[in-house]
């Protein structure tokens, strides 16, 4: 009877363990599905899992996935994978078959994501692609040390050999502008007579980074129609050093010491020309060879952990004296006689507020004086400026960052001049008072737009001015991309003209810029196309220069073409080289053109090729640069036709060669046009004409038909192994 009972027992166990196996069985749920991403590529390997359960899997080679589960009820599924933005969707349980497809985005990250590069070359940047570094800017050869004279490598700039400055995209010179740390450097340019070449007035060993943005540029920066120039100063040296620089047209020395949170610099040079000019032929007569001294202090403290002041000052002094034909007096030669002192003093501080408020701060004071004797004039020009900024920044997120500030623009500008008898006293003071904001938008890793505007009032002028600005940029695949760009762009017009008249308006010229740019395996390749529509330009009627009434804003023009670069630092073992070409179509109606017309600094194609090697075996970094500038045009008042009359074609072959001594000596040679190319820009002529009615002339050469430069840079330090260029690196 146990028996009986007890099988009976292990039966009914038996059947109810078969029951429940079989409705935990009947109650299991499959999910199943595919992962791919936004283009239908599949991802394998992608975790498929319930959230607050242990039931998932990870998909096939063919992104593919299936896992079984007995919960029932409501549970979150999730999917996700390195890189995309993970993936949850609510399912219902309840022991049948789910099937879903799952596609991924791609997760945002910053220092991944498309940047805006319509109009814009950077250096320096080491997290993001760069077309040329802070060390092109010193070895390229022909630009013998000067930024300005380096960035005419670049496209979208013309070589005007007479000027020395920097000329954009069918631009003037006056419509580029250089910051420095953020703040406006109102005078960038050392003195120069007229048709003479000049430099910048500071060394390219002072910078870490550089962005040369020749159009379409951020609504933080204003008064400038075509192009701005940013250059940043270096951070923190590493240790104590000595610099001394050894050139045939002078001397230089600069110390720094460093301690736990700061370091100062001190920089003492001296130049004269006098002994190179006696070695090398001038085609000007010189009385007194320029002559100059400057003295610079740099200053960097850390205030925090995210913060950094930075105040920098200098004093330059400089003159000469070169004779020049007066063609008003027979051609006879009448010296040119000019004096310069400058001080320049700038600031600048950056920091967080808190987890993500950032602040950022610039100041800047220029007083510059040019005292001029010409025959029977003498001139004093002064000019005293302060600028001052503040932009303050913050990320709502990784894919919205809101910018805004304000700056001002302060300058007095005066003019005594003396001609005979005469005295001529006049001078205007103008205060230009601005607000900018912008807001960066990611609405993926590949699409961003920036979209900001700029209000501006001048007190002198009497003038405000609404600037809104466009930039867009796309990334169509990890190297390659597009961008947009769109603006207004306000400047006020130049300072000869505001001596005489407060009754005009600031300048304006529209922006549309469309770019392409790539970059793989160290090879950048960048086309550019660029409309710029100048409207309310200046013009001079012809009437008195004094009268007020002798200008007006009904001057207009444009300016389109064609940028390419392509760079390549991976095909030669050893070798860099880029390749620059602009074509430039641009027309206008300002000044005192009679309509309009091709401006004379203008050329139409301009060619740069640019080849660089390290050779280990002799150490030593060689380099080449061609450039080529067709014809620009000039006026002839003896013709009837204005702007006429055309130049040679600018050519130079420049050389230059790098020898590493020893780790902390540095050798350099280098030459411009070494092929002795015959370049003229153009004719100056009498203002009045000869007896016969024509109007004399003479050719403008440059200062020499070549140009050589040898130096000796040594470095000192405790350790023994630094050199100048390693600042720059």
């Amino acid at each position: 009877m146990k028996q009986q009972k007890l099988k009976v027992m292990k039966r009914t166990i038996t059947a109810i363990i078969t029951i429940l196996i079989s409705l935990n069985v009947f109650s299991q749920t499959i999910i199943m599905g595919k992962v791919s991403e936004e283009k239908g590529d599949v991802l394998p390997g992608a975790s498929a899992y319930l959230k607050g359960t242990y039931d998932g899997t990870t998909s096939n080679e063919n992104g593919e996935f299936k896992f079984k589960t007995s919960k029932t009820g409501q549970f979150t599924l999730a999917v996700e994978f390195m890189g995309f933005e993970p993936f949850s969707r609510m399912l219902e349980l309840k022991g049948d078959t789910i099937r879903i497809n799952v596609e991924l985005k791609e997760a945002f990250n910053q220092l991944n994501a498309v940047t805006i590069t319509a109009g814009t070359f950077e250096a320096g940047d080491k997290k993001r692609a760069v077309t040329i570094t802070p060390r092109d800017m010193v070895t390229t050869a022909g630009a013998a040390g000067d930024v300005y004279g380096a960035l005419q490598s670049l496209p979208g700039t013309t070589t005007n050999g007479e000027s020395g400055r920097l000329f954009v995209k069918g631009g003037d010179s006056e419509e580029s502008q250089t910051y420095i740390d953020g703040a406006l450097v109102s005078v960038p340019y050392n003195s120069s007579a007229p048709n003479m070449a000049t430099r910048g007035r500071f060394s390219p060993f002072m910078f870490k980074g550089t962005m040369f943005s020749t159009g379409g540029y951020s609504a933080e920066y204003g008064q400038a129609l075509s192009s701005v120039l940013l250059l940043n100063t270096n951070d923190m040296p590493e240790e104590d050093q000595l610099d001394l620089s050894f050139l045939m047209v002078g001397v230089e020395a600069a110390g720094t010491k460093k301690w736990n949170s700061g370091a100062i610099t001190g920089t003492l040079s001296y130049n004269n020309l006098k002994p190179y000019m006696s070695l090398v032929p001038q085609n000007y007569h010189w009385t007194d060879e320029p002559e100059s001294t400057n003295g610079a202090i740099s200053f960097r403290q850390k205030t925090s952990k995210t913060g950094m002041f930075k105040f920098y000052s200098s004093l330059d002094n400089g003159s000469f004296t070169v004779s020049q034909k007066n063609l008003d007096a027979g051609g006879q030669l009448t010296d040119y006689k000019l004096a310069n002192d400058n001080v320049f003093m700038n600031a600048s501080w950056n920091d967080k507020l808190g987890e993500k408020w950032a602040i950022s701060s610039a100041a800047s004071f220029t007083n510059n004086k040019d005292d001029i004797h010409f025959d029977q004039t003498h001139v004093v020009k002064k000019i005293q400026a302060n600028y001052l900024k503040s932009t303050l920044s913050y990320p709502f997120s990784e894919k919205f960052i809101l910018k805004f500030g304000g700056e001002l623009f302060a300058k007095t500008f005066s003019q005594d001049a003396q001609i005979g008898s005469e005295i001529h006293n006049n001078s205007f003071t103008n205060h230009t008072f601005s607000g900018f904001t912008e807001a960066q938008v990611y609405a993926s890793s590949k699409f961003v737009t920036r979209i900001g505007a700029r209000v501006e009032y001048s007190d002198y002028l009497n003038s405000f001015n609404f600037a809104p600005r466009l930039s867009t940029a796309y990334k169509i695949s990890d190297k390659s991309q597009f961008s947009v760009a769109y603006g207004w762009f306000y400047q006020n017009p130049v300072d000869n003209y505001l001596l005489y008249t407060n009754r005009i308006k600031p300048e304006r010229a529209d922006h549309y810029t469309f770019s392409f740019q790539s970059s793989a395996n160290d090879r950048t390749i960048k086309a550019e196309l660029y409309y710029k529509d100048y409207r309310n330009l200046v013009k001079f009627t012809g009437g008195e220069f004094y009268l007020p009434t002798s200008y007006n804003n009904f001057g207009s023009g444009y300016a389109k073409g064609l940028d390419l670069f392509w760079r390549d630092k991976k095909s030669i073992k050893g070798g860099d080289y880029w390749i620059s070409y602009s074509f430039v179509d641009a027309k206008r109606d300002y000044r005192n053109f009679p309509h309009e017309a091709i401006p004379s600094f203008t050329s139409k194609h301009n060619l740069s090729i640019v080849y660089k090697h390290w050779i280990g075996s002799l150490r030593s970094y060689p380099g080449v640069n061609f450039k080529y500038s067709s014809p620009r045009v000039y006026n002839d008042p003896n013709s009837s036709v204005f702007n006429g009359e055309k130049m040679l074609p600018y050519r130079s072959l420049d050389m230059s060669w790098s020898f590493l001594y020893r780790q902390n000596i540095i050798f350099y040679f280098a030459a411009n046009n070494i092929t002795g190319f015959k370049n003229e820009f153009g004719r100056t002529y009498a203002s009045t004409p000869d007896v016969s009615g024509n109007y004399t002339s003479a050719a403008v050469e440059p200062s020499s038909n070549r140009f050589f430069v040898l130096g000796c840079f040594i470095t000192l330090t405790r350790k023994g192994s630094a050199n100048q260029l390693d600042k720059i690196n």
